[in-house]
């Protein structure tokens, strides 16, 4: 979609969002003094560690340290990029999302709002067919037909109604006949993939006889179907085609599903069919995913690593799922870092997931997935498998086919871990990869003393902290550039944050730290958002205005001790000799 989301929509939209109320109502919270706490969202405890604070609409947990404000938690929560969070949350508040129509002619601009309506008609006629055909499986023309192949597949009305499951008679216009009331939606329905053109300008139902599956967006709107044909007919799934709302490689079906049945995904397990995530979900294994007919794209994989850490692609031993495999590995390889997990595993020949399960069930299907293979050995099992391992040259040779997966690999862990393999078992071991393992565990060595000195009490660190936490403090400073010319690490910063709050008032907490999102001094002030400083709310001003103090008293010393030292050098300039003599008689 054309145009930025504009600075300030996105402030009133914070200003507007309690994120007591938003955390709330997701995670019940209790009231803790003037705080709210919970057992974290984000990780597993016993006892609530997880802080909620309505004064400085920011959360923190103690144990594995997530914090931020209402954005970051919808963000992290619902696990959404950053524009449908914020439609997310404007929605909640009654709000359209505006965009900056900058650059814009007006015929641009009139294209633009024409296309966000025209998408936002789109969802609501494609939520419209998916509730026709949940109707039409409880009472459609021969819905008992439906109803009885779902009760042999083993499925129950639950599992139905969760995952919105329908059913489209065998005629020709049943749907049309619903929808299509002028031909403006008949038109619709065509770019919608849900009626195809026929002979005489007479459009149809593309999909007919079928069981249907709503495919849903991250936020949980319809975009699409996949339909599965009950009695002998090909083919046996009709997926919709590519459309202005549906992408059928940037989507997971069962994605939306998996994430309303657990919070707290820690997997997911990639299938190849509808009916596979269905029946998994059916017997306990709800966080299977399906890639909706192709093979699992570098953009649904980067969906998934966004969402867990650990994905585990679940296949037919065939070859065709042997294939899929591959191809999903090659897609993975950029994206793959020390924290990401890619495993493989193959159901027995004549097996697919859904029948897998229902013959040996949770237990068997779960055991099999935590026996997946990983990645290197999948890669390693595949190459080796070409070559003749009993030869120098078939030794030589694997090494050489490694190259270009190897060269797809960011520097990892991982990679280091695969070229090692190789060096000890295949070639001459390398002792450059040796020191650069050896940096690595020296840099996790050092990592707990650098985290003592970040906590070091400064006149920097301290004015910062407070000013973030009440952004009006500002108002004790009367010339907001006093500290322009001391160059020490932290004053820039500082500098910015009393400019930005002397420039804006009203400034919030959250609608600060939402400025600095996704940067450098972002990280920085999110930590000292966490830092228990023990300055009490009616101390601050005073604290804050001693610290700009201790910053001005360090400036003139430091320039004291600069034009010192040009008069012990003979290069002082009579402006200089009397600037120095007013800063000696100041001291």
């Amino acid at each position: 979609m054309a145009g930025m989301i504009p600075r300030e929509f996105i402030d009133e939209l914070i200003n507007r969002t309690d994120i007591v109320e938003l955390i709330d109502s997701k995670v019940p919270l209790k009231k803790a003094g003037k705080n709210y706490q919970a057992c974290c969202p984000f990780h597993n405890e016993k006892s609530p560690s997880f802080t909620v604070s309505r004064d400085k609409q920011f959360y923190h947990c103690f144990g594995c340290g997530a914090h931020g404000n209402a954005v970051s938690f919808l963000m992290e929560y619902e696990r959404l990029d950053f524009v449908d969070c914020i439609e997310e949350l404007a929605s909640m508040n009654g709000m359209d999302v505006p965009r900056e129509e900058t650059h814009q002619t007006p015929v641009q601009l009139q294209q633009q709002q024409k296309a966000i309506a025209q998408r936002k008609t789109d969802y609501e006629l494609m939520g419209k067919i998916s509730r026709f055909y949940q109707q039409q499986l409880k009472s459609g023309d021969n819905s008992h037909v439906a109803i009885e192949y779902l009760k042999n597949r083993g499925l129950t009305g639950e599992t139905a109604k969760r995952f919105g499951i329908g059913y489209i008679s065998d005629n020709w216009d049943g749907m049309m006949n619903q929808f299509a009331k002028n031909n403006e939606l008949t038109q619709q329905l065509i770019n919608l993939g849900m009626a195809i053109q026929g002979d005489k300008n007479r459009p149809y139902d593309r999909f007919r006889g079928r069981i249907m599956f709503p495919i849903h967006d991250k936020r949980g709107r319809v975009i699409g179907f996949g339909g599965r044909v009950i009695e002998n007919g090909t083919p046996k799934y009709l997926n919709s085609p590519e459309t202005r709302i549906y992408h059928k490689g940037q989507e997971l079906y069962g994605l939306h599903e998996a994430k309303k049945a657990c919070k707290n995904l820690t997997r997911l397990v990639v299938v190849e069919g509808y009916m596979d995530v269905v029946a998994l979900a059916q017997h306990g294994v709800d966080y299977a995913v399906a890639s909706l007919g192709t093979s699992t794209t570098e953009e649904q994989l980067n969906t998934l690593f966004r969402t867990v850490k650990e994905v585990i692609c679940c296949y037919d031993g065939d070859r065709a799922g042997r294939d899929a495999a591959w191809r999903a590995m090659q897609n993975a390889l950029p994206l793959m870092r020390d924290s990401f997990s890619l495993k493989f595993v193959f159901v027995p020949d004549g097996e697919d997931p859904d029948s897998l399960i229902r013959e040996k069930g949770q237990a068997y299907f779960e055991n099999m997935l935590d026996n997946a293979k990983p990645l290197s050995q999948f890669l390693f099992d595949q190459l080796m498998s070409d070559v003749d391992m009993s030869s120098l040259e078939g030794r030589s040779t694997l090494i050489e086919m490694f190259q270009p997966y190897l060269t797809k690999l960011p520097d990892s862990i991982l990679k280091d871990s695969i070229i090692n393999e190789l060096a000890n078992n295949f070639g001459t071991a390398s002792e450059q990869l040796l020191t650069k393992l050896t940096q690595k565990q020296n840099q996790l060595g050092t990592a707990p003393k650098a985290k003592k000195i970040e906590n070091k009490v400064t006149p920097v660190r301290l004015a910062i902290a407070l000013l973030i936490e009440h952004p009006h403090i500002v108002i004790v400073i009367d010339n907001i550039n006093i500290l322009q010319h001391l160059n020490l690490p932290g004053v820039q910063l500082l500098n910015d944050l009393m400019r930005l709050c002397k420039n804006a008032p009203n400034i919030k907490t959250a609608q600060i730290l939402e400025q600095y999102r996704d940067t450098t001094e972002g990280k920085q002030l999110s930590k000292l958002m966490c830092w228990q400083h023990n300055v009490e709310v009616e101390a601050a001003e005073a604290v804050f205005e001693d610290s700009i103090e201790k910053l001005c008293d360090q400036f003139l010393q430091l320039k004291t001790e600069e034009l010192l030292q040009k008069a012990r050098l003979n290069q002082i300039n009579a402006d200089e000799k009397q600037e120095l003599q007013m800063l000696l008689n100041n001291l």
